[in-house]
């Protein structure tokens, strides 16, 4: 591979490297790419993680499990996304989550190390990835720290109305789409489907919002 694909360009890891820098970066990296199946793991809790991944095509889910096969959504990774960076970067910790293909997925593969062990005069697209590397990870730090204040609400309706809220926010304007399925959302918020649902629906029957799959329209002038 010698040149980025039209996903890498668009990824925020690779803003601001050169056309005529892609392949020196690809190299430096050590870049290779890998295809995965539907539901294969890509990434198993408890192994080592030596590199970093980005999503080229298809659809990731990062997922925590317990024991007893409880399920916890974490993150959920679109084309152009980096993933399992902080463990790349540390390698002194097996990472404490599963990766899994929510759909058939290629994915590039670069050792971050070679960016963080630079010996001599640090080349100048390698400082460039440096800063995308930290910003990336404070983003991903401030969506996990959102997480946790709507799981800190006292029961489903208050965490429903937290994570829709905020999304409503984040688009600016009370009508988008989720980027969750019913059962991707109920894990995401560590809550019951059948009383999300339960609950989705007393929502639009009070008027405070309707919604069709996973597309959601909010009443501003409904009473909460």
């Amino acid at each position: 591979m010698k040149k980025f694909p039209v996903e890498m360009k668009n990824s925020p890891f690779f803003e601001g490297i050169e056309e005529t820098e892609e392949e020196k970066v690809l190299k430096g990296l050590d870049a290779h790419e890998m295809t995965y199946d539907k539901e294969n793991y890509i990434l198993h809790c408890g192994e080592q993680v030596k590199e970093m991944g980005l999503l080229v095509s298809g659809g990731l889910l990062i997922v925590q499990e317990d024991f007893w096969g409880n399920r916890n959504l974490v993150a959920k990774i679109g084309p152009g996304d980096v993933f399992a960076e902080t463990f790349a970067c540390m390698q002194r910790r097996n990472i404490n989550v599963n990766v899994i293909a929510e759909e058939a997925a290629d994915v590039l593969w670069l050792n971050v190390q070679n960016i963080l062990n630079a010996d001599g005069e640090t080349e100048g697209w390698k400082l460039v990835l440096l800063r995308n590397l930290l910003e990336n990870m404070a983003e991903k730090n401030l969506r996990f720290n959102e997480k946790l204040t709507h799981m800190g609400k006292r029961n489903t309706r208050e965490k429903l109305l937290s994570y829709l809220s905020a999304e409503a926010q984040k688009h600016g304007t009370s009508e988008f789409d989720i980027p969750f399925s019913r059962q991707q959302l109920a894990d995401y918020l560590s809550v019951e489907r059948s009383a999300m649902s339960t609950e989705l629906g007393k929502l639009r029957d009070e008027g405070r919002l309707s919604f069709r799959k996973n597309h959601f329209c909010l009443n501003r002038d409904a009473y909460l």
